[in-house]
């Protein structure tokens, strides 16, 4: 539940919110939030990607099972970081993030295990994360 929403039942309801009401001249600016949001996807890729990342070396490599819980660990921090999206709605920050999943599972292939994508990885890649910004941050209605 946003702040907004939050605060929004508590005057109708007549319970102070714990939320603070923003001071006039402090909302975040459009470009703030999008920066956050971006870096919150990237963080979680991060988690995510390194948690399969381990959970593969572990099982697939026979690096053991310190290797698969250490990627467990990662798996359940990339669920945390999702949710803290300004975003409410679940879906929406799912389905945005397959977009940077995608292309930073690319990435981490390149970086940790010497992947080199060809023309059409990268077009997908691109594609992917067109559609994340368009399903994140188009302009809607209220």
């Amino acid at each position: 539940m946003s702040a907004t929403r939050i605060s929004q039942l508590a005057e109708r309801t007549g319970v102070p919110s714990a939320t603070p009401s923003p001071s006039p001249g402090t909302t975040k600016e459009p470009t703030v939030l999008v920066a956050r949001s971006v870096a919150l996807f990237v963080v979680a890729a991060l988690f995510e990607i390194g948690g399969a990342w381990l959970v593969w070396q572990g099982l697939r490599e026979h690096r053991g099972w310190l290797w698969v819980g250490a990627g467990v660990i990662a798996l359940g921090l990339y669920g945390v970081v999702a949710t803290f999206q300004t975003d409410d709605d679940f879906g929406r920050i799912l389905a945005a993030y397959g977009g940077v999943f995608v292309a930073g599972s690319i990435a981490w292939g390149v970086i940790a295990d010497g992947y080199r994508p060809d023309r059409h990885d990268l077009i997908g890649a691109a594609v992917c994360l067109a559609g994340m910004a368009v399903i994140m941050y188009a302009p809607r209605g209220s």
